[in-house]
């Protein structure tokens, strides 16, 4: 009898398909806000053309609320322009060295 349980527990049940969809791997993106005095890091800001939030999360693997995080604190020092966009937006530019 517990043979015949455990051989039915195994068979799925008629009329259900069971597909195993293949599992993704998920990627952790950084958490953490990178280096602002990085000579490395304003110089992958030059090559970006407009500076957005999805632009520095795409470019530096991070989330979206770190990256306006990263252009609030880079507004505040100085190093980046405000040049347009609305309240759900902001597009920047580096500021003249």
């Amino acid at each position: 009898m517990e043979k015949e349980q455990v051989q039915r527990d195994k068979k799925p049940e008629p009329g259900k398909k069971t597909k195993s969809k293949p599992v993704a791997e998920k990627k952790g993106s950084g958490i953490g806000m990178p280096n602002l005095e990085d000579q490395k890091f304003i110089g992958e800001l030059q090559k970006i053309g407009a500076l957005t939030p999805y632009a520095i999360a795409t470019q530096f693997n991070v989330r979206l609320s770190v990256a306006r995080d990263i252009l609030e604190e880079l507004e505040r020092r100085r190093m980046v322009k405000s040049v347009g966009g609305n309240t759900r937006i902001k597009i920047f530019k580096l500021a003249a060295a």
